[in-house]
């Protein structure tokens, strides 16, 4: 056994493994290895590990110089020469003495905590590798030694779950959570992380950027505190997270002190850069913290000089960026710079300069958003997110500016837009419009972009509720009274969309009409394209399947993925995915099953790719779903439905969350397991008639009609279908009426009244007439299968053959839908 003075391990190194081989392999190829990282972020724990394993390859020994307790850099070799127990005639020790001393032996060694005595152990390292060839060195520090043949590992958090992961069930393999769970049961012992306390246990450790040192003190604060009173003190994280192991250095005894460690060894300019750096609560660019760091006493070169030696000193973390590099502080780095820059008096000052930048940043992006790709300008913004957040609670406190963040809040809808946090635009652009009526800016541009912003967030939120037409009203209403062509666009858009969630297909059509005439006095080709799309919808839903695919056709024709997405923010939905979702259905309708089904996945395809969650909505709510569901393939139309809950939790987006549960009722319906399909589609029925987003309403009440039928409960069933045909017959949505005649005659029949057959066969003749006088073949199919059931009853099975194959041999596809099937079955029985 070769000899050591490496300190047995007392516990298990967790979550460490893939750090551990690294580090191995680069002790194994290079004869200094520095171990670089903020402090507590568990590099000693690591550089000890290594060598361990590392020990029966160096016949002299591995050698710990924990060099922490030093306050006299000079003292550096003397340290060295001690561990070795070296005896040097010459008197005071030299880096250069030392390493002649240990010139023959055949070691490793271990120089801890260098940071505060970076440059003498530079020095010591440099002259031993160069003495002797066979020695090595691992070097912890905080920042790299910056000598020769230095090769520096940057240790890592430990691995964290990602936010929006609490529905993880192995949360466990992470080993921030591991090393939580493990202490925790090490100060009580029937600690449990099952179900929710695993979740909450995540959601710390991300607070706290997965530093070992910081998960270890808040593990040994859960046994007293439990995992949700812990949770809910982290923002005063310094206070709690003391009391570390008694044994510990004092400044890993808490979590202020290894920080107030770090930062006693900057220089008084790297302070003043630091703690105004943390007023960016995400990442930033050089540029910006130029912008914001810099003043009359710090320059710009200053700023740049510091930042990247923060960088070195594991203050600032530094991330490639494309071209470029971004910049952030870990969250428990900022909240400790933050007190800094407040004790400095200096947080106000900071914060303006700060709410300035984003204002000028997304003034720009607002622009950028109608010409760029989204892909490309959500790269470049999506990461300022936090920023913006931070600025707008600034700008709107008792000490901010509401007038800037009325501006910022107006320059910034595109990125809420595009990254479909609908709830959230909501809010802040209600606090805004506030701001602006209690004097804050009287910038008529600025309502007229937040009343647009409110009446998008609306729609997707609360449904088509008062406010939300107000909103676009008066979003229309400044739009011409300003002569903005733009904005009357977005506005008329908004307000076609609103009645058309509200099922008034008319008005709907007469706003798409207006729109369209106004797109034809502009150059920009993709404002008529989406003109041409509100068309197509509107006269689907009036029942006017031919008009509305001459529509839809014309506007898919002219289709670049490129215009679809830079308007996202205009008009909240990729234009050529939610085209495809009418266009799904017009063509399942006039008899092309697999025409419909191929375009409904081409319009989930095109929705996921532009990485938009109101897209992806649409196209599952409106096209997977449906288009599944009607050609019989319940399996498929499960697993959409599923996706359409998974996108709508995650980004709180209440009607599509209605609209998947109305899809599982009637799938489960549709499998005949009704007693749980009615009361599930029952709930979502009445919850989007509460929010009035009757959009495809009477097509679902249908569905649930026809499960009422089928659960014996026919006269509830006739109710259900008279109202269906009475909203049908207000809105002119005619779309599916064919289909609600055909159920109703079906449940006249199960009703057994007198006179039940003539009814019910009146009932089917209608079906057949509107679906005929509509090209809705698929309509028409069903209408003829019900009609000639009903005649095979009578016995008058030519007539119900004769009817059945003239509609029957309408399809040309081959493609076997579950209707196509249950008529074939009843054509060869009458036969």
């Amino acid at each position: 056994q070769a000899p050591t003075n490496l300190p047995e391990p007392v516990s298990e190194l967790i979550g460490r493994d893939s750090e551990l081989n690294e580090i191995l392999d680069l002790s194994t190829s290079h004869r200094l290895v520095t171990l670089a990282g903020a402090g507590g972020i568990g590099k000693t724990r690591l550089g000890f590990e290594a060598a361990r394993h590392l020990l029966p390859r160096f016949a002299d020994g591995v050698w710990v110089v924990e060099l922490a307790p030093l306050s006299d850099p000079e003292l550096v070799p003397v340290t060295v020469a001690t561990v070795f127990g070296l005896e040097l005639s010459s008197g005071a020790a030299s880096p250069q003495s030392v390493a002649t001393a240990l010139r023959s032996k055949q070691i490793m060694l271990v120089l801890d905590n260098c940071e505060h005595v970076i440059d003498p152990a530079a020095r010591m390292v440099e002259a031993l590798l160069r003495t002797n060839p066979e020695a090595r060195v691992i070097a912890t520090s905080r920042e790299p030694l910056r000598t020769e043949g230095e090769w520096v590992y940057s240790v890592p958090p430990l691995a964290v779950p990602a936010e929006g992961s609490a529905n993880d069930e192995n949360l466990l393999r992470y080993g921030a959570v591991r090393l939580f769970a493990e202490r925790a049961r090490a100060a009580a012992p029937h600690f449990s992380t099952d179900g929710r306390a695993a979740a909450a246990v995540a959601d710390i450790c991300r607070h706290l950027d997965g530093i070992p040192l910081a998960i270890e003190l808040a593990a040994a604060r859960a046994a007293a505190l439990g995992v949700d009173g812990l949770a809910a003190r982290l923002h005063n994280r310094f206070r709690l997270l003391a009391g570390g192991q008694r044994t510990a250095t004092p400044r890993h005894q808490t979590l202020r002190a290894t920080l107030d460690w770090s930062y006693e060894l900057l220089t008084e300019t790297e302070r003043v850069v630091l703690r105004r750096l943390a007023i960016f609560a995400g990442g930033f660019t050089l540029r910006s913290a130029r912008g914001v760091a810099a003043d009359d006493e710090v320059t710009g070169s200053d700023v740049v000089d510091c930042l990247a030696n923060l960088v070195a000193k594991s203050l600032v973390t530094a991330d490639a960026a494309g071209a470029g590099m971004r910049y952030r502080l870990l969250e428990t780095t900022r909240a400790y710079s933050v007190e800094k820059l407040v004790e400095a008096g200096e947080f106000d000052t900071v914060a303006r300069r700060h709410a300035r930048r984003c204002l000028d940043l997304f003034e720009g992006a607002e622009a950028e958003s109608e010409t760029r790709p989204t892909d490309e300008w959500l790269a470049d913004h999506g990461p300022r997110i936090d920023n913006v957040r931070a600025a707008l609670d600034w700008a709107f406190s008792p000490v901010g500016d509401a007038s800037i963040g009325v501006a910022l809040t107006a320059a910034a809808i595109p990125l809420w837009m595009h990254l479909s946090l609908m709830e959230e635009c909501r809010g802040r652009v209600e606090r805004a419009l506030a701001a602006l009526a209690a004097g804050a800016s009287s910038d008529a541009r600025c309502e007229m972009q937040l009343s647009a912003a409110v009446g998008a967030s609306l729609m997707y939120t609360r449904g088509p509720v008062p406010e939300t037409d107000a909103a676009w009203t008066r979003a229309l209403e400044l739009a011409e009274s300003l002569g903005d062509a733009t904005f009357q666009l977005s506005a008329l858009w908004g307000l076609s969309f609103y009645r058309s969630i509200s099922g008034e297909h008319r008005t709907e059509l007469a706003l798409a009409q207006r729109f369209c005439s106004i797109a034809a006095t502009r150059t920009d080709p993709a404002d008529l394209r989406v003109g041409d799309r509100m068309m197509g919808t509107s006269l689907h839903y009036l029942g006017d399947q031919v008009a509305a695919r001459r529509h839809i056709e014309r506007m898919l024709a002219l289709s670049t993925p490129v215009l679809d997405r830079v308007r996202l923010y205009r008009f909240q939905f990729d234009q050529s995915s939610a085209a495809r979702c009418v266009f799904s259905h017009i063509l399942w309708l006039q008899g092309f099953p697999e025409q419909a089904v191929t375009t409904s996945r081409a319009s989930l395809d095109g929705a996921r790719a532009s990485d938009h969650a109101l897209s992806v909505c649409n196209a599952l709510a409106q096209a997977a779903c449906p288009i599944a569901f009607c050609v019989g393939d319940l399996p498929a139309a499960e697993h959409f439905a599923a996706m359409l809950v998974e996108h709508s939790e995650r980004h709180a987006l209440e009607v599509w969350q209605i609209w998947s549960r109305c899809w599982q009722g009637a799938i489960l319906i549709r499998r005949g397991e009704v007693v749980a399909g009615l009361p599930l589609l029952g709930d979502a029925l009445d919850a989007l008639r509460r929010t009035g987003y009757v959009l495809r309403y009477t097509g679902f009440l249908g569905v649930f009609a026809e499960g009422l039928g089928a659960a014996g409960q026919v006269a509830q069933g006739l109710m259900a279908i008279e109202e269906a045909l009475a909203r049908s017959e207000r809105s002119d949505g005619r779309w599916c009426v064919a289909e609600l005649l055909r159920v109703k005659g079906e449940l006249l029949l199960l009703d057994g009244a007198p006179n039940a057959g003539a009814a019910a066969e009146d009932h089917f003749r209608q079906a057949l007439e509107w679906a005929r006088r509509q090209g809705a073949l698929s309509w028409e199919l069903r209408g003829a299968t019900s009609l000639a059931r009903s005649w095979r009853d009578q016995a008058r099975g030519d007539e119900a053959r004769a009817l059945l194959a003239s509609v029957y041999d309408k399809f040309t596809e081959g493609f076997a839908t579950a209707d196509l099937r249950a008529a074939r079955e009843l054509l060869d029985e009458l036969s």
